[in-house]
């Protein structure tokens, strides 16, 4: 392990609760990337319509969508360890199913969305709860690098993932990949179960969901500020829904890739957004103000659009999945530190829920619009020859 200075990424890592939780949330994040792609290629299997692998976007963002605001309400109100304990145990329920249909031979396209519904369910209320007990796992001091540490968790779950998961589909099969994923759950529910939570009794009044919620909308409708955010965010966000929605129908549908390919694909997405991370925000930051990278980043995420729509040269291919990494990688931070400076203290809690909820409700529009889109009109332009891509 890399020696750990109090300003050291790694700090947090010192605290063997955190330790173990990030190690076995990256072992079930990687799980879950390589469930992701089984997913969507056995539902290539199934069907041949472009909607439903786009719904496949659509279907996991609505559970942000519907239940964010009242899973950080329940996070609030309920034992924080115990509903971690529950969430993971669903989630371990809903990823064997799929095993266990699948292995039935029962599985259909309805209830691969079924479940990806239900997994996001538990994502939807795992997220509130992890970042509500990551203060009271590791002092304040460690905070940004547990903060830190988070999010390059789900960088390298994104990134191994997926090519894990391409290469032992072919050998194994979607039924095993996802019967891995539900016991990636369960290594996370014994973690949690094993953490000595430190009980803190809170003395402040609690604020029923309803209360919460009419309390966000009041403030975003009386702040010009926030309403431009929201708009933002919004904006954006629909026109980012695009990859998610298409970028799997593009690769199985006018490519045809292999399993293996196509985890190449996302894996090389998530090379692009790790690289944006690590390298391109800081050397810009220190180069460009806010507003001129926030545009730059949306003009060559255009590029990669019109790419996606002529490129048909699978390597090619993939250098452009790992440039609208980086391009939505750089143009969501943007967003997301104009949102934060924009915000005040007292309701960032609220108003960085309500941009979630926006957000995931416009990628699950984007789902249905733009896979209706490739239903109509296509992924290629009719006056466009592609070269063959075998």
């Amino acid at each position: 392990m890399p020696h750990l200075t109090k300003s050291s990424t790694w700090a947090a890592l010192r605290n063997p609760a955190f330790r173990n939780l990030w190690l076995t949330s990256l072992l079930s994040g990687t799980c879950v990337a390589a469930h992701d792609t089984a997913a969507t290629w056995l539902m290539n299997r199934l069907t041949a319509s472009p909607l439903l692998i786009s719904l496949m976007s659509t279907v996991a963002a609505l559970p942000f969508l519907l239940l964010t605001l009242p899973a950080g309400a329940v996070a609030d109100v309920l034992d924080r360890k115990k509903l971690l304990c529950v969430m993971n145990f669903w989630l371990a329920v809903s990823a064997a199913g799929l095993a266990i249909l699948g292995f039935l031979h029962l599985l259909n396209p309805p209830l691969i969305l079924a479940a990806v519904f239900s997994i996001g369910i538990g994502f939807a209320f795992n997220a509130p709860v992890w970042g509500a007990i990551v203060p009271e796992i590791v002092p304040d001091e460690d905070l940004p690098s547990a903060a830190t540490l988070s999010g390059l968790q789900l960088n390298i779950s994104g990134l191994l993932g997926p090519s894990l998961g391409g290469l032992i589909l072919p050998l194994v099969g979607p039924n095993i990949v996802f019967a891995a994923n539900a016991l990636g759950f369960l290594v996370v529910l014994l973690a949690v179960l094993n953490w000595k939570r430190q009980q803190i009794a809170s003395k402040l009044p609690l604020e029923n969901f309803f209360e919460s919620l009419a309390t966000a909308v009041r403030y975003a409708s009386h702040a010009p500020g926030i309403e431009v955010v929201l708009f933002r965010n919004a904006l954006f966000t629909l026109f980012i829904g695009l990859i998610p929605a298409l970028l799997p129908v593009v690769g199985l549908k006018e490519l045809h890739l292999s399993p293996s390919n196509l985890g190449f694909l996302y894996t090389s997405m998530g090379a692009g957004a790790i690289a944006a991370a690590v390298v391109v925000l800081p050397w810009a930051r220190a180069r460009c103000p806010s507003n001129m990278l926030t545009i730059f980043a949306n003009v060559l995420l255009s590029g990669a659009f019109i790419l996606m729509a002529f490129v048909r040269q699978p390597q090619l291919f993939f250098g452009v999945a790992a440039l609208a990494g980086i391009c939505w990688t750089v143009a969501a931070s943007e967003l997301w530190v104009a949102g934060q400076r924009a915000m005040p203290a007292w309701a960032r809690g609220r108003m960085n829920a309500t941009i979630i909820m926006i957000g995931q409700g416009v990628i699950a529009l984007g789902g249905v619009v733009w896979g209706s889109s490739a239903v109509t009109f296509g992924t290629t332009p009719p006056c466009w020859q592609p070269p063959c891509c075998s």
